[in-house]
């Protein structure tokens, strides 16, 4: 695997693209390399840094201000590295700049972290060839709401939430489209966060008769509502958003509390054998390892592909299934996931998974 490290965007880059590229496909992987993100730029370094090297291809690194106005450099040295696909992407201030750029280029950009829908609306009118592995704003709150559809339309539901913007925006999302579909809460409100215990609130649950409960708040909340549902005996399937995918403290969050979220990438199946080499190499599969060693491989297959056929590359990923650590994934044409990445999970032995599944 050839790998070129670059702090900045410099003549080192240029020196770079002269020199040409060894073997296999050229990945541009921007990440910032400094400053508050570094470490999110280390775990996307660190999963497509294997899966190139397993693939013998060629790595570019360029680093990622986050800035305004820096995305045409980083455009610029992408370009000038002759890279084929370019995946990261942590901050949409490099994309707004990059992308006509890129698209000038026939580089199509794969981002790992950025989920602004504005953004994505604005490449899909304007032909910018931006793809998405991370889910887009309103993805969380459409999956609970067909969760609550599906599971519960014959259920007293309640819908309480913390106040805060986000707890509020996705309760009232979730509120409005149940009542779109004719289902109205037989309980809702706005609850104190951060309190040592919600008898009361539980205690108003019972006796507005609600059984299942979704909780538009933060991890901590939610373990203490569901501890003291179970203290007063009142039986209430408590579900959550991925705001529950948090550090199980001070309170545990009880067995069987459902949680709308993106899964635990390590215990996927299709992930182990990576798994494996990861921890072999030092490298805890955590954060945006797993979903970079994807885009990696979606880059290769996708390259390959278009090379093999004649055709931009950019056409090949829209509709192509590609096999991952994460699964069967791909692009439709508005250059989102196919599927919506977030599940229906609960907590069981210290993890979320599966309903039903085995914790072996």
């Amino acid at each position: 695997m050839k790998v070129l490290r670059l702090i900045g965007i410099s003549a080192a880059l240029l020196l770079a693209a002269q020199a040409g590229h060894a073997a296999g496909v050229a990945i541009g992987v921007v990440v910032p390399q400094q400053g508050p993100y570094a470490a999110i730029g280390a775990q996307i370094s660190a999963g497509a840094g294997l899966a190139a090297d397993q693939s013998k291809n060629a790595i570019i690194t360029v680093n990622e201000p986050c800035e305004d106005g820096s995305g045409q450099a980083v455009a610029d040295a992408l370009v000038n590295a002759k890279v084929q696909i370019a995946i990261g992407f942590v901050c949409t201030e490099t994309l707004e700049g990059a992308l006509p750029r890129l698209k000038d280029a026939g580089i199509p950009a794969i981002t790992v972290s950025v989920r602004s829908r504005i953004l994505m609306e604005d490449a899909v009118k304007n032909g910018w060839p931006l793809f998405r592995l991370a889910p887009p704003d309103g993805a969380e709150a459409q999956k609970i709401i067909d969760v609550i559809i599906k599971d519960w339309a014959g259920e007293p539901i309640a819908l309480v939430e913390d106040g805060t913007i986000h707890g509020r925006e996705l309760t009232e999302a979730v509120r409005d489209a149940l009542e779109d579909k004719g289902l109205k809460p037989v309980f809702t409100d706005t609850y104190r966060p951060g309190q040592e215990q919600q008898i009361a609130l539980v205690r108003r649950l019972k006796r507005a008769g609600a059984t299942h409960v979704f909780i538009g708040g933060d991890r901590s909340d939610a373990a203490i509502i569901a501890r003291d549902a179970a203290a007063e005996k009142i039986p209430l399937v408590v579900l959550g958003g991925d705001a529950l995918r948090a550090a199980d403290q001070p309170v545990p969050l009880a067995e069987g509390v459902l949680a709308v979220t993106l899964p635990d990438y390590s215990l996927l199946p299709a992930a182990q054998a990576v798994v494996t080499a990861l921890r072999a190499a030092g490298i805890e599969p955590e954060g945006y390892v797993l979903p970079a060693y994807a885009a990696a491989t979606i880059a290769d297959q996708a390259v390959q592909s278009a090379v093999a056929q004649g055709k931009p590359v950019a056409e090949k990923l829209i509709g192509t299934t590609f096999q991952t650590v994460l699964g069967p994934l791909s692009f439709n044409p508005a250059h989102e996931l196919a599927e919506n990445p977030y599940q229906l999970l609960e907590w069981r032995a210290k993890t979320f998974r599966a309903p039903g599944s085995s914790t072996d």
